[in-house]
């Protein structure tokens, strides 16, 4: 599973990094906005063209571990000419230590961007971003949601020198199921600051349920971690991290969560 991950990658690489004009336009387009790092777990409002997996290693409330390879990461492309990014995400795989030993695939999931407005460093280094997010009901049995689920986003950044703040505020919809699934306003904040290469960060996710079975509960989720890039060649790079999540709200699903991240911007 992790060399189909990696593998699928190498060749998207290989096969897009071909189409230099492509790439060019890419730069351009970039160019516009500010040049910080994606963070651990809040969606950046920035326009990336990347291939990502992300794992998670999460400790449940029931004191069961829990592994997610893939986290609904995948491939991210910017249309050239145009501030629209669309990210397409295999499933993540699954596998959990409980009595059952689930084990499976998550729902698919896509997330399509359009940059309202920005800057780069030097010239206001901000960004405003308006997101759909979407997934699709094609996890295994107990693994997905059963139902597909749209999520409008409003993203903002902005800069201060080797300082960064990055902030989302979505909502989600499900399609059916409604009374199962409920719905939740999703807030995520990030705070990083650039040292050399390096990108420490705080970060806090906040999910207040609405409908639903946890109708009325609110689960905080505070994350340290730090990010690392590199270039590699032309616009190909390398970005790995590595977090630690800690719920902070009396209300929680988990007790810890471990992330890594690896990237290939191109």
């Amino acid at each position: 599973m992790q060399s189909s991950y990696v593998g699928g990658g190498l060749l998207l690489l290989a096969a897009l990094a071909a189409h230099a004009d492509w790439l060019d336009a890419v730069s351009a387009e970039q160019a516009e906005q500010p040049h910080w790092v994606t963070p651990l777990v809040t969606v950046t409002p920035r326009l990336e063209q990347e291939y990502r997996v992300d794992d998670l290693d999460t400790r449940l409330a029931s004191g069961t571990w829990v592994n997610n390879l893939g986290n609904g990461k995948g491939l991210e492309l910017i249309a050239p000419g145009l501030p629209i990014e669309l990210a397409v995400s295999p499933p993540g795989y699954i596998s959990s230590a409980d009595v059952h030993h689930h084990q499976g695939y998550t729902d698919s999931s896509f997330l399509l961007k359009w940059r309202l407005c920005a800057a780069p460093e030097g010239e206001g280094n901000y960004i405003v971003t308006a997101f759909i997010g979407g997934s699709l009901p094609t996890g295994s049995a107990y693994l997905g949601n059963g139902a597909a689920i749209y999520t409008p986003t409003l993203a903002v950044g902005k800069g201060w020198g080797a300082l960064a703040v990055q902030s989302t505020l979505g909502y989600t919809l499900p399609v059916t199921a409604v009374n199962r699934l409920g719905h939740s306003l999703l807030s995520n904040t990030s705070l990083q600051w650039q040292v050399g290469s390096l990108w420490p960060e705080l970060e806090y996710n906040q999910t207040t349920y609405r409908d639903g079975p946890w109708s009325g509960q609110r689960q905080g989720l505070a994350t340290a971690g730090v990010i690392w890039r590199h270039p590699l060649r032309h616009r190909i790079g390398l970005v790995l991290g590595l977090g630690y999540q800690k719920p902070v709200t009396r209300f929680t699903t988990q007790n810890r969560t471990l992330i890594a991240t690896a990237r290939l911007p191109f």
